[in-house]
């Protein structure tokens, strides 16, 4: 009897540091964005559904953009709120490396996610890099390029690619994609090319539903709207809207189909975008292709080069090719090659 208890402790006694050891303990760079207080309180929460269960965030490196405003003003009241949500606030990229075993990178500012990244790479940190993945063309190749060098996993998406009805068009509930028209907000910032900053949310709805293949972009811009007309290589047509006139923005879009025509429907929310990132940290796998997501921002440098041509076509092939060089002389100067 004595040694059967002392086998039921002992199995217990395995078995329990073996159950928390499953808990993946998260790190977030940068607290200029409400996506960092979203996505930790459906995280931390005590009733955390078994889809988003075990990996809180424990402690936040809060530097994110240098110079945009808009960001660095909401620091300090962020800190403030995550705290208050039990994460500790560190220093440097390096110290939360060492505290934890996967990476949110949050940071609003596209422009230093290179030189974010490449520490969370070197130390092998899975790192979902939130949108935008970068700041240029350039230095989101040179982002997916180091991630495979380092063999980190990583992958980068807008909310909005997991929208119920985009999901489901994605997954043929209208059989093979025909066309698509998405729309969304698209507010600017100087420091980044036109769609990046807010107008990815559309187009990263619009590649969901239409998948990768773009070959060539025409835009009409105003001070008001966008318009990118995207001819895919098969022959089919996408467009986005970007909207920035008060009282019609908004998120959707309607797809074309074999079995008929469907609205896409609206924003669903952070949290289908939190159950995919905790997926990928338990997996290691990335849920994108590294390519579509590429492609996805050569759509948008592409339209940016037919505004600089006044609104004649551009393809993908041009804005990659010179991209590509660039990102190599990017990494050449970080060191990585």
């Amino acid at each position: 009897m004595f040694r059967s208890l002392v086998g039921v402790f002992l199995v217990s006694a395995i078995a329990f540091p073996a159950a928390a050891q499953e808990q993946l303990k998260v790190g977030i760079i940068g607290l200029d964005t409400s996506h960092a207080i979203a996505f930790t309180k459906e995280l931390n929460s005590e009733t955390a559904a078994a889809d988003v269960a075990g990996c809180p965030v424990i402690a936040v490196y809060p530097k994110g953009s240098p110079d945009i405003e808009s960001s660095v003003s909401r620091v300090p009241d962020y800190t403030v709120q995550i705290e208050k949500l039990g994460v500790k606030i560190v220093g440097s990229i390096d110290e939360l490396l060492k505290q934890v075993d996967c990476v949110c990178l949050e940071t609003n500012d596209g422009r230093p996610h290179l030189e974010q990244a490449l520490p969370v790479f070197q130390a092998g940190k899975p790192v979902f890099i939130d949108k935008p993945v970068a700041g240029t063309l350039a230095d989101a190749i040179a982002i997916y390029k180091a991630a495979a060098k380092y063999n980190c996993p990583m992958f980068s998406s807008s909310s909005l690619r997991y929208g119920k009805g985009a999901q489901e068009l994605r997954s043929g509930a209208l059989g093979k994609i025909l066309g698509c028209d998405a729309y969304s907000p698209c507010s600017l910032e100087p420091t980044h090319p036109d769609l990046y900053w807010y107008g990815i949310h559309g187009c990263e709805t619009l590649f969901t539903v239409m998948g990768p293949g773009c070959e060539s972009v025409t835009r009409v811009s105003t001070p008001d709207f966008d318009l990118a007309v995207g001819k895919w290589k098969d022959g089919r047509i996408g467009t986005f809207r970007g909207i920035r006139s008060k009282g019609g923005s908004a998120y959707g879009g309607t797809a074309f189909g074999e079995k008929g025509v469907r609205e896409i429907g609206s924003y669903g929310g952070y949290r289908p975008l939190i159950v995919e990132i905790v997926k990928f940290f338990k997996t290691k796998k990335s849920p994108i292709d590294p390519a579509e997501t590429l492609d996805l921002y050569a759509f948008m440098e592409a339209a940016d080069e037919s505004k600089r041509k006044g609104g004649a076509p551009a393809t993908i092939e041009e804005v990659m090719k010179k991209a590509e060089g660039e990102a190599e002389k990017r990494l050449a100067a970080l060191g990585v090659k």
